[in-house]
Formats: C-alpha cells, structure tokens, sequence
C-alpha cells in the first residue's frame, strides 16, 4: 500500500512538470525550469497541508497560497486543474493566448483560485505578510474560546529573485518582527537567476539573514524528497511564534538532460526534443502532450470532498457562533463580505469657515478618527510618519505581537513593502486598509500602487506634504512630478481636496469606491476653509465650481488643492480692480471628472469660453486637455528649493499677483 501511494506521488509529481513543459512549448513562451524543480514541494502542499475548497475558492477560512515568483504561473495552474478549481486542460492549452485563463502571470480576479496578482518579484511575498496580518487581526477580534472562525496558514512561494527584492526584505522584517506564526514562506533555492548561478550577485546567508529577523529557518536539502518536504511543512507549522522560511533545494528544470541547472531553461520553452528526453526519464509517454492518467486526477480531485468537508464544519462552527453571539456575527459578515456598516459616515465633521484655516493632513486627521469610530474594518497605519500624516486611530491600540486586536499598524520606514501589505490585507478580506507616508515617497510605493490599481483593490493612501509647500526639506522631500505620475496609472483615483470639506468628501468617495485605488493628496501647511454650500452633491463629479459670476466669465480658473483658494484671491482682484470675471473651478480628481455625464463637464469647463488658466503646484504634464490651445498653466518644470513653504511658493508663481498678470496677459491676446 505504501508503495503504491509513492509511486503515485510520484506520477502525480511528474504529470505537474510535463503540464507545465507542455503549456510553455505549446504557447512558444513562459519558464519551464522553476515549475519543473517545484512540483514536488507544490504536490505536497497542495495533497497534504492545504485547507481549502476547490469548489468554493472564496471560503474565509481557507489557507492562502500565493506564488510570488509569477512567471512559473503554470505551475499555479497546472495545480488549479489537476484539483479541481474549474480549470480545463484547454485552459492549459491556451496558456499566455488572448483572452485565456492562464495569463502570463496570475492575475487576481482573472483565475479561479489565484489569491493575488504577481510577476514583479517580491510583492507577493509581501502580499503574504498583508494575509497573514490581516488572519490575526480577524482571530483576535471575532475569535471565541471554542469557537473559532479564523484560524488558517498563509504560504507563499518565492525564488531567489524574490529575495534578491527590497520590498520582500521589507516584509520579510516586519513579518519577523510581529511574530506572524502562521506565515510560512517556501525558498526554491535553484541557484539560478536569468543572467547565470546565483554566485554573481547573491552570496549572502540566507538562513543566517532569516533567523537575524526573528524567523524559524528549515531546510530541505532534496527537493524531491515528498517526506522531508512533509516535515519541513510540519516543521513550519508547529513553530507558532514566528514565521517560517523552507529552504528547499531544487534543481531548475530537474530531469532535462542538456538544460538542468542552467539559466536557459530559466524564460523559455526547452524544445520538442528535450521534452521527449525529460518524459523519457520521469518515465511518462513521451508522444503525448497534456497527458493527465485517470488515477493522478482522481488523486488530485479527492481535495473536493475534503474541501467541501472543510467548509461544511466551519459552517457548523459559525451557525452556533450567530446564535451565541449575534451581534459579532453580523460584524463578521460585514467585515469579510465588504459592506460598510451602517452609520459609518455619522460623525464625519463638517469644518465651518469661520473656524479658522486647517491643513488638510489635519482635517485628513480627524475625519479618519471620526469614521474609524464606526467602520471597525478601518485598519492602517504609517511609513513611521503617523503624527505628521495624522494617520493614527487615537481610539485603537497597535497591532504588534501577541497583540493581534490593534487597528494602527507601525510599518516602520517601509514604504514599498507598506503599500503590497495593504494588498494582502485587503486580498484577504475582512480588512479596509490605509496607509500614510509623505507624497515625495510615493516613488518607493509605486510597484506597490500599480500592481494594487490592476487588481482593482480599494485600498487608501494618504499622501500628505503635498507639494513645494514642504519648504525647509527642500528639493529631496518637495514633490513636483508625483502628481502627474500617480495621474498616469490607469484605474487609480487620485485626489487632492482644495480645503477640510473637501478632505472630507474625499474620505467618503475613497470609502464607497470599491473597484480601485484611492490616493488622497493632502497639504502639510494650513489652508482656508472655502465658503461654497452646494459642494456635496458636485464633488463626486471631481470638480465642481466655487466661485460663479452668475454670467458667462471672460475666463476660468482651474486649480487643485492648496492653489484653489489662491484663485479665489486673483478672481476677486480680477473683477474688482480689472472688471474681468472669472469662474473659479475646484478639481480634485482628474479621473472622477472624466467620469461624470457630459453635460456635467459641459456645465463645469463650457466649451465656449476658452480662455484658462490652471494653476497647480506641479508640473504641468496633462492639464492641456483642460485649458485647450487658448490656455495657458502656472506649474512647475523643475526641482524645488529650501526656504519656508509660503517663500517658495510665491518665488515659483504661485501668489494672486502672478495669477492675476497671467490672466490678463490671457484675456488680452
């Protein structure tokens, strides 16, 4: 008996290569070597440890499983397949084909059973940590003593290139250092990279580097041993205080007579003879593709039964759990499903102008705070920048080790790592999170906020020091191009609110936009709070006008943001000492205005008046579509400079006076 289940292991093993061979071939394109050299440690894991319902890919308590290093994404799916997610072998098929299943790489949403976007090397690892966060926080808040609703591993899958990645040992820090027990991250360690052996770049201890940051270290020195592969898992999971790193040892494309361990069969297909070759040695039919024996699926598909097994005793878990406790039971549904509780918006402030100028990093403050009160999802935290972010939840405590139940995560100076840990906790479900660092450090996130922008996740950053505004930290800590740069990622939203109401609009659009990214743009100096009523039901629009003549103006004035009001002043000064009038219009969001009716847009920019001047304390890439051939931009085409932040925003332009003598050199021509 014995016996025969090797011997079937074995042949389920090496089905998942000659798939994974057969698909790169087949599409002329992909990465053979790593699928190759992983299909062991994936069997196992996938036959052995993983709690999960094939039929239900969504079910809360599922381990999660995420494929850092994305190019072997036919591994994934070969995975997917063989037990029983929904995949066909024609999905295998049409491997990286237009309009397929099988992408590339993993594309959330795209495939039945792929819990996170990867390819860029190292955010899934990040991605991870977010999970395996936001597993614990769920725990510690809705778990009972004999009833447990969340208790799951996360494991992910990552390469030498993953580790070679910032943002991985950015996480792979905090991870270690939050003591995140039930994380359990697999090393292929195949000594491989695209440009030759690991040894011309990467020489480092990785064991000594994991256990330096509080992880538990296992090795596995044959990859393709099925039972010390066991262990190691095993191993993983017993160490409850801290995460674990399994070393395993493989061999890249493992079975190929002329490519093992070599970078050729790192980015591209082996070849029909090779191929035959290897089948030849697994043992397999080497005149067949896509050969899948009876017994490997019937092997592979009992995880049907045990997943539905699984989700049909945490059901019963969960029904005793409504009765016993109803009102976390409807916290829970709320949390995992997505909805906003209601009353979540009850106590966001309104800010009157008579009380004074706040900055909108401030009003960002407690307009966070106030809805944190009733939003019990709200979770995040900071780039170790929260008291000048204002990104603190004064009512909560901090989520560290052994604290699990905190809402204000510390991330420390990791601004890469923060933004593909947001991902995770949202991916995971359960969490909203946000994070904060300063706008100039945007750059370090990027990776992070574009993969977040193509799987659609709504997530929320806070980016404040806004602009050259910063003053004294001059040129390094002053953005000018991120503006146009967070502009440029397709799906983003982004928003820079003009005064404290805005800021507060902006926090209710970011919380009921559940299709993508929010990033919020927010002032480090004080600014006036505008007196326009009629705001509320225009802001959803992403722009809106708030200063009208009541007539056809001569021109408009276009801003965001912290120049908005200094456009009201030059607007004054314009009718009152030039008899020129000027509608001035608020624009918050680009991408929401793009969005709203025509005749919406038509009201705000008339196509009949086409002198314009905008104004934004950036550079100027993009707003031509707004001001037209007639129009012209005060922004700024170069670096920054140290001096207070009124100083420097007056040198570079931005004060009525230059406004108002750009307007009437505008009307004049």
């Amino acid at each position: 008996m014995a016996e025969a289940r090797e011997n079937l292991d074995h042949l389920t093993v090496n089905t998942i290569r000659t798939l994974c061979m057969d698909a790169v071939q087949r599409a002329n394109s992909g990465h053979p070597g790593a699928p190759m050299g992983l299909a062991p440690v994936a069997y196992v894991l996938f036959k052995r440890f993983l709690k999960h319902n094939p039929k239900n890919p969504s079910w809360i308590d599922r381990d999660r499983f995420v494929l850092s290093g994305g190019h072997a994404s036919s591994l994934l799916y070969s995975l997917l397949y063989l037990f029983g997610y929904g995949l066909k072998l024609e999905d295998l098929k049409d491997f990286r084909q237009w309009g397929s299943k099988t992408p590339g790489h993993p594309e959330f949403g795209h495939t039945p059973g792929v819990e996170t976007t990867t390819g860029p090397l190292g955010q899934g690892v990040a991605n991870a940590v977010g999970m395996a966060i936001a597993e614990r926080h769920l725990a510690a808040r809705f778990n009972m003593e004999d009833e447990e609703l969340i208790n799951h591993h996360t494991y992910a899958m990552c390469g030498d290139g993953d580790l070679m990645e910032g943002v991985s040992m950015e996480a792979v820090s905090l991870a270690g250092h939050l003591g995140l027990g039930k994380l359990i991250l697999i090393y292929d360690d195949n000594a491989i990279t695209i440009e030759g052996g690991t040894d011309i770049a990467f020489t480092e201890n990785v064991r000594a580097k994991f256990e330096a940051m509080n992880w538990h270290v296992v090795e596995v020195a044959d990859g393709n041993d099925l039972e010390e592969i066991q262990k190691a898992i095993q191993a993983g999971k017993d160490a409850v205080a801290r995460p674990t790193l399994v070393k395993v040892s493989t061999h890249i494309a493992y079975g190929s007579p002329n490519k093992q361990d070599t970078s050729d069969a790192h980015g591209s297909p082996l070849g029909d003879e090779e191929i035959r070759l290897v089948k030849e040695f697994y043992g397999v039919p080497s005149d067949k593709t896509f050969f899948v024996p009876e017994e490997v699926l019937e092997n592979c598909r009992k995880a049907i039964n045990f997943g539905q097994g699984f989700e049909d005793l945490w059901q019963e878990i969960f029904d005793g759990y409504k009765t016993e406790h109803p009102d976390k039971a409807g916290q829970f549904v709320d949390a995992v499903s997505g909805f906003l509780t209601q009353g979540w918006d009850a106590n966001i402030p309104v800010f009157k102008v008579e009380d004074g100028a706040v900055a909108t990093r401030a009003a960002s403050g407690k307009v966070l705070n106030a809805i944190a009160e009733n939003l019990p999802v709200l979770m995040g935290g900071s780039a170790d920048l929260a008291p000048s972010n204002k990104t603190y939840l004064t009512n909560a405590s901090v989520f560290q080790k052994d604290a699990w139940e905190g809402r204000n995560i510390r991330f420390g100076v990791r601004e890469h790592a923060m933004g593909a840990i947001m991902s995770g906790m949202y991916l995971h479900s359960g969490i909203r999170p946000y994070g904060g660092t300063f706008l100039v450090f945007a750059d370090y996130m990027r990776g992070a906020i574009r993969v977040a922008s193509l799987m659609k996740l709504p997530v929320i950053y806070v980016f404040t020091h806004d602009s050259v505004a910063v003053g004294e930290d001059g040129p390094t800590h002053q953005p000018v191009e991120h503006l146009a740069s967070l502009r440029a990622i397709p799906g983003l939203t982004v928003i820079r609110p003009a005064d404290a109401n805005e800021t507060a609009y902006a926090w209710k659009q970011a919380l009921i936009t559940m299709d993508s990214p929010t990033a919020l743009i927010l002032s480090r100096q004080k600014l006036p709070t505008l007196d326009v009523d009629h705001r509320d039901g225009d802001f959803q629009y992403g722009a809106y006008t708030v200063k009208d003549p009541g007539k056809r103006p001569d021109l408009l004035l276009l801003a965001s943001g912290s120049e908005v009001h200094i456009c009201v002043e030059a607007a004054q000064i314009l009718e009152r000492e030039h008899k020129i009038t000027a509608s001035v219009v608020s624009m918050p969001s680009w991408e929401l205005f793009e969005r709203a009716p025509a005749p919406y847009r038509e009201r705000i920019l008339p196509s009949n008046v086409t002198k314009r001047l905008a104004v934004e304390a950036g550079i100027t890439m993009g707003w031509h579509k707004y001001v037209g051939m007639n129009g012209k931009i005060i922004g700024i085409e170069k670096f920054g400079a140290s001096a207070p932040g009124g100083t420097v925003l007056k040198e570079y332009g931005f004060s009525p006076e230059n406004i108002v003598k750009n307007a009437l050199d505008l009307v004049k021509e």
